[in-house]
């Protein structure tokens, strides 16, 4: 299957969102307290970045963060396939995002293959777990076997900002707004065996859930 590519006026669009996400950075207070441990000590080698779909507005400033500790070869992020997916796909390039489409919908196995092998190349990796339709704030099993693919250990982020507007879409997409004060959280790094149960495997799904939950809650 051939992912959507996205449409002139989504890349001329993707141009806009860049620079009103970068203005908008530069207003925001940020506290980072919350990911002083992963900060402090990063995981060798690439990592699978985790976040919640209504989180994605400033993934890339934590992002940014983690390469001032530690100089990081690049980051590739699973995209869905769709038409919205286009226009993500167009923005995330703006911010020098490799976009790699697919989802457990469309080009699942195709996304898995192209993120392991830039993985080996020592590419980060970042996934929404609950993306590209929900349900909302609930993990599916995509970034657990990405992590058991790639043996690459997985951190989950997230934000509380203190004023915001939310979207009226199925994630409740987050918006902050200018000036607002954000706390940037990350967990401890979460590792996943080549070798597990069923039952392990949903033990592990459901404490990553609960981590993000934490890390979000307002």
């Amino acid at each position: 299957m051939v992912a959507h590519q996205p449409k002139f006026i989504q890349k001329v669009g993707s141009w806009v969102v860049f620079f009103l996400l970068r203005t908008l950075a530069l207003t925001i207070r940020f506290n980072w307290n919350g990911c002083a441990e992963i900060l402090a000590k990063p995981p060798e080698g690439p990592m699978v970045f985790c976040t919640w779909h209504n989180r994605l507005g400033l993934c890339l400033e934590a992002y940014g963060k983690f390469k001032q500790v530690k100089p990081r070869l690049g980051v590739a992020a699973m995209v869905s396939a769709s038409k919205d997916g286009g226009f993500l796909a167009a923005i995330l390039e703006r911010f020098r995002v490799i976009p790699v489409r697919g989802s457990s919908s469309r080009r699942g196995s195709q996304a898995l293959l192209e993120l392991t092998t830039l993985a080996g190349r020592g590419i980060d990796l970042a996934i929404t777990p609950d993306g590209p339709r929900g349900p909302r704030y609930q993990v599916q099993d995509g970034v657990l076997a990405l992590a058991q693919l790639t043996g690459l250990p997985i951190v989950p982020f997230s934000f509380r900002a203190v004023w915001k507007i939310e979207i009226k879409s199925w994630d409740r997409f987050q918006i902050p707004l200018p000036f607002t004060r954000c706390e940037m959280n990350a967990g401890k790094p979460v590792y996943v065996p080549r070798d597990l149960s069923d039952a392990e495997r949903e033990r592990l799904r459901a404490q990553l859930e609960q981590t993000l939950k934490e890390l979000s809650r307002e």
